[in-house]
Formats: C-alpha cells, structure tokens, sequence
C-alpha cells in the first residue's frame, strides 16, 4: 500500500490577498504532490470534523464555544493574527480531525503523515501566532485517554518553541514535549518544554542534523514511546520570512528521514505534521512542505521493499 496521506479540501479557505499567513499553503501542497506523482487525488485520506469533547481534552469548553461563534475578544484576536470566517472555523475543527485521523494511521501502519497541523502556539483558553486549536496537545491527550498509547513523545522542529503543547502538557507526564527551536525568535517568553533544545540563530545543515541525531538516540530509548508526533517546521529553512536559521533543502530532506528511520527503526509508529513555514514564493513554500511527504514516501518505500 501506499504511505497513508490525509488532506481535506476545507484546508484553504478563501483568505484575504496579501495576508501574512500563507492560507494557500495546504491547496497548493496538495497539488504538489499530486502533480509530481506521489498520490492522486483520489487517495488521499479526507478526515471528519474533530469532535467537540476531544477539542475540550486540551481546550476550555468555553474558549472552543466563543471561537466557534466567532466571539473572540479584541486582544485574542490580536494575538491570533487571523480573521475570523466560518470557512476557518470549519477548517480549523477539521485539520484537528485530519490530526487525529493521521494519528490513528500511523499507529496503524507505521508512518502517516498530513498536510497540515503542527499548532504548537494555541493555548487552553486562548489563540497565538495563528494558532487556534492546539493539535499536539489534543491528540496527545485523546491517544492517552483512549488507550491507544501509553506515552506519546512529540518531536517539535518548527523554528519556533512549541510553548503552547509545553503548557497545555504539562501536568501530563506520559506526553513529553521536545522542542528543538531558534532562541532568538518567538515567543518572546518561553514556556518549559520536557526538552527544549534551543539553537543559535544561522545554524546550517551540518549542526542542526547533529543536534537531531544526539537529541533521537538520547530521548527515544530513554522514553520508548508508542508513538512520535513529529513537527516538521520548514521555518529552519534558509529562505523562510520568520526563521533566522539556515537549513537547505537538503538539510530538510536528511532531517525528516532522521527522524523516520530513528522512530521506525526502533518499531516506534511517527506521524508527520508540516508545521510553519512562511516565504512570499506560496509554490516554492508548498514544494519545501512537500519535503517531509517525498522523505516519508523513501522511507516507506525502502521499508515495504525491504
């Protein structure tokens, strides 16, 4: 069989031209991968709506309710930074469902990834750097209260801390949060992650990927996780807006396979989300998502060939 892949086409509502958040991102990752080959269309896996009370295992029932209707306050919706509509809400409950849906796959088969997720800043009764609902945290959550894992480990590389996942598990110590991420950038104010691994602006490809690999072979024995919620930022990237670190294509493509050869290897199921990644080029930013997909499809193939 194929890697399982999940997508839906809620993903990228009609958003206003221009906007700093590449909304388009996930319509035109989709269109990537399907014009290079990797999947059609047709099989992609399209996930449900995230069901309210599994949002609330990380979410306050109200917040959930007040965003839903669109009656955010004035200085959360400054802090989220985007535009309310009842096209995102709707996008947003679904790629927490797309998420969960990923999630069991991989615990099914191995590997799965999305091609959306990674919204390590929303926090339990409020949104941050377009983040609304946190999809790390709720899934973490939902896979220990369902008994479907008895540790989860995420794995944050998004150039940003993950400083919503880090509070929102806190009091939670089967969920380990690790965030590998650029000390100088935001959030201004850290939270504390299990692991924070801050890295120092300009690191290239070499340093980053020896940090990678000292960070999987401590942590993954140390934890044996049942499984690794992977976060794979492209904001490291060398040519990303927000990013200040300078990983190459190259550099993405060696970090995403580390990751999955390091969780496979020790028969431990890896779900990968894209993260951030921002660049005014929206097809040259789909295409340094679709890394992590083309990365994961190697592995995958030598696997079942293997």
């Amino acid at each position: 069989m194929r890697l399982p892949l999940v997508y839906h086409d809620d993903y990228s509502p009609p958003f206003p031209a221009g906007h700093r958040f590449p909304m388009e991102k996930f319509r035109l990752l989709r269109d990537h991968l399907v014009d290079g080959g990797l999947v059609a269309d047709a099989g992609l896996l399209r996930p449900e709506l995230c069901p309210t009370e599994v949002l609330a295992l990380a979410h306050c029932p109200a917040y959930i309710e007040r965003y839903m209707c669109g009656e955010l306050p004035r200085e959360d919706q400054r802090r989220l930074g985007l535009p309310w509509s009842e096209a995102l809400a709707r996008r947003t409950v679904r790629a927490v469902g797309g998420s969960l849906l990923t999630a069991e796959l991989a615990l099914q088969h191995g590997l799965a990834c999305h091609l959306a997720g990674g919204t390590h800043h929303a926090h339990y009764d409020f949104p941050a750097g377009f983040c609304i609902f946190n999809d790390l945290a709720v899934i973490a959550r939902y896979l220990l209260a369902a008994g479907q894992a008895q540790r989860v480990l995420i794995f944050d590389c998004d150039v940003h801390q993950g400083d919503g996942t880090a509070r929102l598990l806190a009091d939670c110590p089967e969920a380990v949060t690790v965030s590998l991420h650029c000390e100088q950038n935001f959030p201004a104010r850290k939270a504390e992650s299990d692991w924070d691994i801050p890295l120092p602006r300009g690191m290239g490809d070499a340093d980053y990927l020896k940090v990678v690999e000292d960070a999987l072979n401590y942590l993954l024995p140390l934890y044996q996780p049942d499984i690794v919620l992977y976060d794979a930022g492209v904001d490291v990237h060398q040519g990303d807006a927000l990013g200040y670190l300078q990983l190459s294509d190259q550099g993405l493509a060696a970090r995403d396979e580390t990751v999955i050869r390091h969780c496979l290897g020790r028969d431990i199921p890896v779900m990968g989300l894209i993260g951030g990644g921002y660049d005014q080029d929206r097809a040259a930013l789909a295409r340094r998502h679709g890394i992590l997909h083309h990365s994961a499809a190697r592995v995958w193939a030598e696997l079942k060939l293997g």
